[in-house]
């Protein structure tokens, strides 16, 4: 049972979208703006939030949002770019004569994967007792399965900050294509790292992971969204291949302790196979 319930006759519903990257969005059916915990959250101008269902057992409740991108401080770019892919979502009830931010929480969630229809998003999820339905536990492998650079408890535990590079483009070709003279690093230093832009139209988009790196020209997997465009200032982060010789080379030999992968278990294609007497 809930512990506090809002007052039924003057009743609003609020969301909270805390996205992967970037600013938390704040959004409520009432139809004037209402300001609580020092954020301001948004009149219903541009979305509407479509459906919320919750059954008695445990599975999971299903939430979805739509809306025209452009208003209520959902970017096209920022949808069609992945920003809110993943991002943490909070229903909860208040009124609007004296709002209070979680008064009376309705529902925590994570959002799946946004879908754009031409000028209009919509946006599925579902609730956070989801996690009682994934399947978890270590698996063994020749990869380390660890974050490159994550700082938790048994993580990698290499230095972000001595893995990040800033510099700004020099050439661009395309949206996915463009280089930077700055970089001298040996090839394939960035491979399977990470490129944001901090400076031009694409600033404060997701970061995008880099495919290759080679003389300084940098291939990432998807395009900008919008097209970089020469000096545009990037951040980036080195990447890993997952390998040993990555815990060996790339961060000094002193990340070897940490790697996580098993290269010397045998595959079942191997233990698997009947002995031959000779």
């Amino acid at each position: 049972m809930k512990s506090v319930v809002a007052d039924y006759r003057y009743r609003v519903c609020c969301l909270r979208i805390v996205p992967v990257s970037g600013s938390p969005i704040y959004l409520t059916d009432y139809p004037r703006d209402l300001v609580m915990s020092g954020h301001t959250y948004l009149s219903t101008s541009g979305y509407q939030f479509t459906g919320y269902d919750s059954r008695s057992d445990l599975s999971p409740a299903s939430i979805d949002i739509e809306g025209i991108a452009g208003l209520a401080g959902i970017s096209r770019a920022a949808v069609a770019s992945g920003v809110f892919d993943g991002a943490r979502c909070y229903v909860f009830a208040t009124t609007w004569t004296s709002p209070v931010e979680d008064q009376e929480p309705i529902v925590s969630g994570v959002f799946g994967k946004t879908a754009l229809l031409d000028d209009r998003f919509q946006i599925g999820g579902v609730s956070l007792i989801d996690a009682l339905n994934q399947s978890v536990g270590q698996i063994y492998s020749a990869a380390c399965p660890k974050t490159f650079c994550g700082q938790e408890y048994g993580g990698c535990k290499a230095s972000l900050a001595a893995n990040t590079v800033t510099g700004m483009l020099t050439s661009v070709t395309s949206a996915s294509v463009f280089s930077s003279s700055a970089r001298t690093e040996p090839d394939d230093t960035f491979g399977a790292g990470t490129i944001q832009f901090t400076s031009g139209p694409n600033a404060g988009l997701k970061a995008l992971e880099i495919k290759s790196f080679s003389g300084g020209v940098i291939t990432t997997f998807e395009p900008f969204y919008y097209l970089p465009v020469v000096g545009n200032s990037y951040s980036m982060v080195r990447g890993c291949r997952k390998r040993l010789v990555d815990c060996q080379n790339r961060v000094g030999g002193s990340n070897v302790l940490n790697f996580g992968g098993f290269p010397w278990v045998p595959t079942g294609s191997i233990y698997t196979q009947v002995g031959k007497w000779g």
